[in-house]
Protein backbone atom coordinates (compact mmCIF):
# COMPACT_ATOMS: atom_id res chain seq x y z
CA UNK A 1 0.00 0.00 0.00
CA UNK A 2 1.09 3.29 -1.49
CA UNK A 3 0.92 5.82 1.99
CA UNK A 4 3.08 8.48 4.04
CA UNK A 5 3.16 8.93 7.38
CA UNK A 6 4.08 11.78 9.26
CA UNK A 7 5.62 11.70 13.22
CA UNK A 8 7.33 13.77 15.24
CA UNK A 9 4.33 16.34 16.29
CA UNK A 10 3.61 16.87 20.22
CA UNK A 11 2.60 19.75 22.21
CA UNK A 12 5.48 22.24 23.10
CA UNK A 13 6.10 25.71 24.60
CA UNK A 14 6.66 28.56 22.39
CA UNK A 15 10.05 29.50 21.26
CA UNK A 16 10.90 25.87 21.48
CA UNK A 17 11.86 23.52 18.75
CA UNK A 18 10.18 20.34 16.54
CA UNK A 19 11.46 17.98 13.31
CA UNK A 20 8.31 16.53 11.51
CA UNK A 21 9.47 13.98 9.78
CA UNK A 22 7.55 12.01 6.34
CA UNK A 23 8.41 8.37 5.53
CA UNK A 24 6.73 6.63 2.31
CA UNK A 25 6.54 3.13 1.95
CA UNK A 26 5.34 1.68 -1.54
CA UNK A 27 7.00 4.70 -2.76
CA UNK A 28 10.59 6.33 -3.38
CA UNK A 29 10.35 9.76 -2.15
CA UNK A 30 13.62 10.69 -4.21
CA UNK A 31 11.45 10.75 -7.39
CA UNK A 32 9.05 13.52 -6.58
CA UNK A 33 8.73 16.99 -5.60
CA UNK A 34 7.49 17.05 -1.83
CA UNK A 35 5.72 19.62 0.65
CA UNK A 36 4.36 20.34 3.90
CA UNK A 37 1.28 22.13 4.24
CA UNK A 38 -0.56 22.50 7.64
CA UNK A 39 -4.13 23.36 8.56
CA UNK A 40 -5.13 25.24 12.13
CA UNK A 41 -8.72 24.77 13.52
CA UNK A 42 -11.15 26.84 11.11
CA UNK A 43 -8.69 28.12 8.60
CA UNK A 44 -7.50 26.71 4.63
CA UNK A 45 -4.96 24.64 3.76
CA UNK A 46 -1.49 26.77 3.83
CA UNK A 47 1.40 26.07 2.09
CA UNK A 48 4.27 25.69 4.24
CA UNK A 49 7.78 25.01 2.54
CA UNK A 50 8.44 22.99 -0.65
CA UNK A 51 11.20 21.18 -1.91
CA UNK A 52 11.90 19.66 -5.43
CA UNK A 53 13.32 16.01 -6.05
CA UNK A 54 16.80 17.59 -6.52
CA UNK A 55 16.68 18.62 -2.99
CA UNK A 56 16.35 22.46 -4.09
CA UNK A 57 14.45 24.47 -1.84
CA UNK A 58 11.33 26.29 -3.78
CA UNK A 59 9.34 27.64 -1.50
CA UNK A 60 8.71 28.95 2.30
CA UNK A 61 6.01 30.48 2.93
CA UNK A 62 6.05 34.23 4.76
CA UNK A 63 4.57 33.26 8.00
CA UNK A 64 7.42 31.03 8.67
CA UNK A 65 10.55 32.11 6.82
CA UNK A 66 13.48 32.13 8.86
CA UNK A 67 11.81 29.84 11.38
CA UNK A 68 11.45 26.83 9.55
CA UNK A 69 13.31 24.41 7.12
CA UNK A 70 12.43 21.55 4.95
CA UNK A 71 14.57 19.21 3.55
CA UNK A 72 15.29 15.51 2.52
CA UNK A 73 17.46 12.76 2.76
CA UNK A 74 16.53 10.51 -0.24
CA UNK A 75 18.88 7.72 1.16
CA UNK A 76 16.26 7.13 3.74
CA UNK A 77 13.25 7.91 1.59
CA UNK A 78 12.30 10.52 4.56
CA UNK A 79 11.21 14.22 4.29
CA UNK A 80 11.75 16.88 7.09
CA UNK A 81 10.24 19.83 8.49
CA UNK A 82 12.65 21.55 11.07
CA UNK A 83 10.38 23.98 13.12
CA UNK A 84 12.23 26.58 15.31
CA UNK A 85 10.69 29.55 17.46
CA UNK A 86 7.55 28.10 17.33
CA UNK A 87 4.42 30.65 18.08
CA UNK A 88 1.07 29.58 18.84
CA UNK A 89 -0.01 30.73 15.57
CA UNK A 90 2.03 27.86 14.52
CA UNK A 91 -0.45 25.17 15.83
CA UNK A 92 -2.13 23.24 13.47
CA UNK A 93 -2.48 19.60 11.45
CA UNK A 94 0.73 18.99 9.31
CA UNK A 95 0.53 16.88 6.32
CA UNK A 96 3.35 15.96 4.04
CA UNK A 97 2.52 15.58 0.80
CA UNK A 98 3.97 14.39 -3.12
CA UNK A 99 4.16 16.61 -5.74
CA UNK A 100 1.36 19.71 -5.29
CA UNK A 101 1.85 21.08 -8.23
CA UNK A 102 -0.18 17.86 -9.80
CA UNK A 103 3.19 16.98 -11.76
CA UNK A 104 2.82 13.34 -10.55
CA UNK A 105 1.42 11.16 -8.15
CA UNK A 106 -0.46 13.61 -5.10
CA UNK A 107 -0.71 11.98 -2.57
CA UNK A 108 -1.23 13.06 1.47
CA UNK A 109 0.00 11.91 4.64
CA UNK A 110 -3.24 11.44 7.47
CA UNK A 111 -1.25 14.74 9.26
CA UNK A 112 0.45 14.99 12.85
CA UNK A 113 -0.83 17.57 15.21
CA UNK A 114 1.57 20.71 16.23
CA UNK A 115 0.37 22.08 19.30
CA UNK A 116 2.22 25.06 20.66
CA UNK A 117 1.34 26.76 24.22
CA UNK A 118 1.77 30.32 24.81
Amino acid sequence: QVQLVESGGGLVQAGDSLRLSCGASGLTLSYNNMAWFRQAPGKDRELVAAIRYTGSTTYNGDSVKGRFTISRDNAKNTVYLQMNSLKPEDTAVYFCVTNPDGRGLNLWGKGTLVTVSS
